[in-house]
């Protein structure tokens, strides 16, 4: 069985489809298409469904997946690991929420390069759930994702706390207002794509609120994401942080909500069994700087 076959079967689980694991590889398609054939033939049974939407596992595959995960991820730490000098150095992998990334990161992320400029950063930002699946997969190295997290194989640290609010068009000044002045159904709700935190929170509110029914749209930017807000196209969940450093944060209302609902840890996982090489160290004690300036 050979690792470039297996890799390339995870990286078609985790797109979904041929395409994708192709960007993602940095391969052809046809190149992808020919190592699933060939670890198909191998195992001696079907890993993956073909449908218009792209690929789903089989119940082969489904077991296989785990298997195919940790030697993936071994396969890559053992490279790091054999390279480690004690020297912070190479690639470094960090996932983010886009949110986290955008407000959180940067004094950090500056930090992190000025004392080791050795270090190949590269950041990737994606919803909780992905980030969740990237680390246990082995490529990333860690992630900052929305708590609570609690898995076997993942070691948690504490990042930051958030404060999560209600994000309307300015017109509606209160809470009350807007459950008064919307349809039955609700308003929009503006989200991200399916395994963010922030939107199952969200939708849990909704449902609290009587809204379980609402419309949800789909965004990909922060940006774009406060832009629709304030043009009254529907209500989002975001970190009050977030909205404040936006240059849109004059055209919206906040709507504090209760602690339940509003306070949220911003988690740093890594994976349990990994080795601790000097470029996550060394990313580490950056991490703990700079929530004691926070602190502070």
């Amino acid at each position: 069985m050979e690792l470039s076959d297996i890799q390339t079967f995870a990286a078609v689980a985790r797109t979904g489809g041929i395409t994708r694991a192709a960007e993602e590889l940095n391969t052809v398609q046809s190149n992808v298409t020919q190592r699933i054939k060939a670890l198909e033939a191998e195992i001696g049974t079907p890993l993956f469904e073909r449908h218009s939407r792209g690929m789903a596992l089989t119940g082969a595959g489904k077991r296989l997946l785990p298997y195919a995960q940790r030697m993936t991820a071994l396969s890559r730490e053992a490279v790091l690991a054999a390279r480690d000098d004690g020297e912070p150095k190479g690639p470094l992998s960090i996932g983010s929420m886009e949110t986290t990334a955008a407000v959180r990161l940067p004094p950090l992320l500056a930090d992190f390069h000025r004392r080791f400029p050795a270090v190949r950063l590269s950041l990737r930002t994606s919803p909780t759930a992905d980030l969740v699946a990237g680390v246990l997969e082995g490529t990333l190295d860690g992630a900052f994702v929305a708590g609570p997290i609690a898995h076997a194989d993942l070691t948690v640290t504490s990042a930051f706390r958030e404060e999560l609010v209600l994000v309307s068009a300015l017109r509606w000044s209160s809470l009350a207002e807007l459950r008064a002045g919307t349809p039955e159904s609700g308003p929009t709700a503006l989200v991200f794509r399916t395994g963010c935190t922030y939107r199952q929170r969200l939708e849990q509110i909704f449902v609290e609120f009587g809204w379980p029914s609402a419309v949800r749209f789909e965004l990909g930017t922060l940006d774009g994401m406060i832009g629709c807000v304030a043009a009254d196209m529907g209500v989002t969940l975001l970190p009050r942080a977030v909205v404040e450093r936006s240059a849109m944060t004059g055209s919206v209302t906040m709507h504090a909500l209760s602690p339940s609902h509003g306070r949220v840890e911003t988690l740093f996982i890594q994976r349990r069994a990994g080795h601790q090489y000097s470029a996550l160290q060394g990313f580490l004690s950056c991490l703990t700087r700079e929530e004691e300036i926070i602190a502070a």
